[in-house]
């Protein structure tokens, strides 16, 4: 049983809310840190975009992700959502059993 980080950029303060509390309400994410204020620089339809967002950060196991990625699609404002995961290599054995109990 792995656990994971899920990096999910955002357009507003309310998408980040519903999407971090539907997770944790739901015991797919065992917390969801949002951040504020960044800027995404990418390309989309062929046109360089850049946006305002915040990043929500999303502390999970790693077997969870394809109902945490149905989740967010269901909830997102965008039509085509960052989602994505990275492993946990090391953390403190007590708080990545707590990621584990509040994932279950």
């Amino acid at each position: 049983m792995k656990n994971c980080i899920i990096y999910c950029t955002v357009p507003n303060e309310f998408n980040a809310n519903l999407i971090a509390s539907s997770l944790v309400e739901e015991n797919l994410a065992a917390c969801v840190n949002i951040l504020p204020s960044l800027t995404s620089v990418y390309k989309w339809e062929g046109i360089v975009q850049t946006d305002n967002e915040l990043l929500l950060i999303i502390k999970t196991r790693e077997e969870l992700f394809s109902k945490i990625e149905e989740k967010i699609k269901s909830l997102h404002e965008y039509t085509l959502p960052e989602i994505v995961a990275v492993p946990i290599i090391k953390g403190s054995d007590e708080y990545m059993e707590w990621i584990r109990k509040e994932t279950t």
